[in-house]
Formats: structure tokens, sequence, C-alpha cells
């Protein structure tokens, strides 16, 4: 992706924040919680690259048409792409991952039945010029001239000076599967691979029966702990993993976890899973990585006695998205007390609410 551009573009990236920044001279956006994606509109041609140049055109081919008659040629912009639920509230994140598959036949099938949507919100290029050192203020006024009247699959994502109104998205929109508001200065050029911009997102917590453990990739110690929470009818869902801990601690953790090894799959409530760790279910711990098939996910089980606080960012499909971080250990909870009831959930968002 050179179009106008002297280097292969990366995206602008963001620097995490407690609280938004306030004052003249802000701009606030929702966070989208899709893929990250540079449209380069080459000629004819329509390219999607990651924000880690991985190449993302031939995963979402109902969006090459749209933006091909929205987008002018010689034109790169900044967006996401995300999957809107099939029932009308908000984003399918999971159904976003099943996107990235090798076969054809699956991803034409599924551009049918999970068609994606991509949500612009910045122009780093037009008519072959670069618009990196220009101000935000003019790339997003070129951006509304450009893409002038959206048309779905295509949006314009929705921003406001006012702080207030960030607060309200803030809020509200984690009902639609958003994870919390990004805030830009309205003189800043683009930064690409830089974090100039500031995120706040949603962060709470949640006690977690601990029910496996996977080993570093490095192979020394433990690099993350199998999260579960029960449901109403007692099975224990695996709801995510909390990871990034420190060398030592990884080291003490395999310790701490080895007596919990003994006997472990006598009734634990995912020893089919332990049997069977090819499974390919989206929810399964041993499920297989779509971005990098040669990734080990396999795991060890444990007894189910140890309860652990960690932070999370939100719930969707049932499973903790962003922020998942090991907090202390909980010996005054038993695992049976680990329930969805604990969560609060936010009250859904219509996709297309989420433009009004």
């Amino acid at each position: 992706m050179t179009l106008a551009l002297e280097q292969p573009v990366q995206p602008m990236l963001a620097k995490s924040a407690t609280a938004l920044p306030v004052g003249d001279g802000w701009l606030y956006e929702p966070k989208w919680d899709g893929f990250r994606c540079i449209v380069l509109r080459d000629g004819e041609d329509v390219v999607l690259g990651s924000r880690n140049e991985r190449p993302l055109t031939r995963y979402f081919p109902e969006l090459l048409t749209p933006l091909q008659a929205q987008l002018p040629e010689g034109c790169i912009a900044d967006g996401e792409i995300v999957v809107p639920s099939q029932d009308g509230d908000g984003l399918d994140f999971d159904a976003l991952l099943q996107r990235i598959h090798p076969a054809a036949s699956r991803v034409d099938r599924l551009a049918r039945e999970t068609p994606a949507s991509i949500v612009l919100f910045d122009l780093l290029a037009v008519a072959d010029r670069s618009l990196l050192d220009a101000p935000l203020t003019e790339r997003r006024r070129l951006l509304g001239e450009v893409v002038a009247e959206p048309r779905p699959p295509v949006y314009l994502t929705p921003a406001s000076t006012d702080a207030g109104v960030a607060e309200a998205w803030f809020d509200r929109f984690e009902g639609g599967g958003l994870d919390g508001v990004v805030a830009k200065r309205l003189d800043g050029p683009y930064t690409p691979n830089q974090r100039t911009m500031i995120k706040v997102k949603h962060e709470r917590t949640a006690d977690c029966a601990v029910a496996g453990y996977r080993i570093h990739k490095d192979g020394n110690g433990i690099g993350s702990l199998l999260l579960g929470l029960y449901d109403d009818q007692g099975t224990l869902h695996h709801v995510g993993v909390a990871a990034a801990f420190t060398v030592k601690r990884r080291a003490e953790l395999l310790e701490e976890m080895r007596p919990l090894t003994e006997h472990a799959l006598e009734g634990h409530p995912w020893q089919h899973w332990a049997e069977a760790m090819a499974h390919e279910s989206a929810r399964l711990p041993g499920a297989q990585s779509r971005w990098n098939a040669g990734k080990d996910l396999s795991w060890v089980p444990i007894r189910v006695e140890r309860v652990a606080e960690v932070t999370f960012g939100q719930l969707q499909s049932g499973r903790f998205r962003h922020g998942v971080r090991f907090i202390r250990w909980r010996p005054d909870r038993t695992p049976a007390s680990c329930t969805y009831e604990q969560l609060d959930v936010a009250e859904p968002v219509r996709f297309e609410d989420l433009f009004s």
C-alpha cells in the first residue's frame, strides 16, 4: 500500500487513559470493536489491509464493490471492519472472527450469511495526494466530501467536539458492542504507528473459576489462565484467559498450579474438551487460532478449586472482550459462586442506532 505515500501505510495508534481529555481542540469518536483496516482504492482495485499489514481483501469480498463505488481513485482511508449482529443488536465479534478462513467457499458463504460493514474515520490520501501532514480537521472534511452520502455497508463514524456527547456514547454504545471512546487532536497530523490518540475503554471486574492453563510460548511457566463462569444450569463456560504475567510470576504460577493437575480430569467440567483439543468451536479453550494456524493453543486442565478476580472490558457472546487482567486470588469465594449473574450487562443498542 504505497499509493501517494513513500512507505507502506500503518495506522495511527492510541494510548490508554482512565478519563477522556477535555477542553478545546479535541475530537471524540466511538471506539469500534472490529478489525482495523486501511482501505486503498487504486484504479479499479480495492485493497484491504490490517494494522499489521496482513491482507484482508479475500476475507471480505462483499465490501469491495461498495468501496469501489463510494471511494474515488487514488484514495486511502482508515477504518474498522465490523460484523453487525444478525438480530440487529450491535456487533458480533465472534462472527467477525469466523470470517478469517482459508477456504474460499467458506468465505463466500459467510459473506452472504454474516455480511460485514466498514466504518471509516480518517483519510490518508485523496487524488493521489498524501494527507499525512494535514490536520485532522482537513482530513475529516475531505473524508466527508469523498463519502458524501455513505450507504451500507460503508459508514462514517460519528464524531463530536463535545465531551458530554462522548461520555454519553461511552455509556450507551457499550450495549452495541463498542468498547469505549477515542480522542484525537483536531490540529494533529496523521502519525502512522505512533500512539498519539487517547482511548478510554470500559473496565470491570469479575470473579472467575480457573479451570486450566496454557504454558507460555517460550516454554517457561504459565502464559495464561483459563477462566470460566457458570450459567443457570450449572454448566461452566470458557469466557476468556488472563495473561500478560511477568517472567517471575509465570514460574510462580506454574508451581502454584502443579498440585491441582493431579487427578484433574476426574469430573472436570471440560473433560471432553481436554480429550479433543482440535475441536473447532471458538468458545473452546483449545480452539484453533484464526490468525496463526501454527500457534499452540493446547491447555493443561486443573481441578476447579481456585477463583481469580480479573478485569475485563465487555462481555460479548458469553465471552470477555479486551482488558482481561489478573488482579488477585479470591480464597473467600467458591468456584460454584462464579456465575454470569455477577456481571453488569449493558442494554443492547441496534447497529443502525449507533450512527443516529
